[in-house]
C-alpha cells in the first residue's frame, strides 16, 4: 500500500439495490487507487455489498431494486476510511432499530440455521473482517454498522 496516511470516501445514497451496486464499484476503484491489492479489494467490495444490501432490505429501503421503487426519501450513508494499517467501512440506514437487538447476530459464535434461506450474511461477514459492530446512526433514524480490517495479515 502507498504512503497514504488516511483517505476517506463518503457517499449519500438512495436506499435501493441499484445504488448499492454503483457504490460497490466506486469503493473498488477508490481502494485500487489507494494501493489495496486484488484480494483486499475483493473483500472490501463484498463487505460493502452485504452491508448496503442489508440497509436496503432491512433499513428502511423496503427491498427497493431501483430508486423509483423507494417509498419516500429513504437514504443510506457509506463512509470508508483507508489508511496504512487497513480500512474501516461504516454503513448507516434509516430503518429504525435497536443496536442491542442486533448484537446476537454479531457475536460470531452462533452458527446460522442452514435450512433458513436468509440470516447468514453477518456470520459470513464476521469471517472476512477483524471487527463488526453496530450502533445507533448519527441522525438517530436507524443503525450504523462498522466493519474494519487490518491489512497486515493478522486477524
Amino acid at each position: 500500500m502507498s504512503d497514504v496516511q488516511r483517505e476517506e470516501l463518503n457517499l449519500d445514497l438512495p436506499a435501493a439495490h441499484s445504488a448499492g451496486r454503483m457504490a460497490r464499484q466506486v469503493v473498488g476503484k477508490f481502494a485500487l487507487e489507494r494501493g489495496l491489492d486484488e484480494d483486499q479489494i475483493g473483500t472490501l467490495e463484498l463487505v460493502t455489498s452485504e452491508l448496503l444490501s442489508n440497509a436496503v432490505d432491512h433499513g428502511g429501503g423496503g427491498s427497493a431494486m431501483e430508486e423509483s421503487d423507494i417509498v419516500g426519501d429513504v437514504r443510506m450513508r457509506l463512509h470508508l476510511a483507508v489508511h496504512r494499517e487497513g480500512w474501516e467501512l461504516r454503513v448507516a440506514d434509516q430503518g429504525g432499530g435497536d443496536p442491542a437487538e442486533m448484537e446476537p447476530f454479531l457475536d460470531g459464535d452462533t452458527l446460522p440455521d442452514l435450512e433458513d434461506e436468509r440470516g447468514r450474511g453477518f456470520f459470513l461477514l464476521l469471517q472476512m473482517v477483524d471487527e463488526l459492530n453496530v450502533r445507533q446512526s448519527e441522525d438517530g433514524k436507524g443503525l450504523e454498522f462498522v466493519a474494519s480490517k487490518r491489512l497486515d495479515g493478522e486477524g
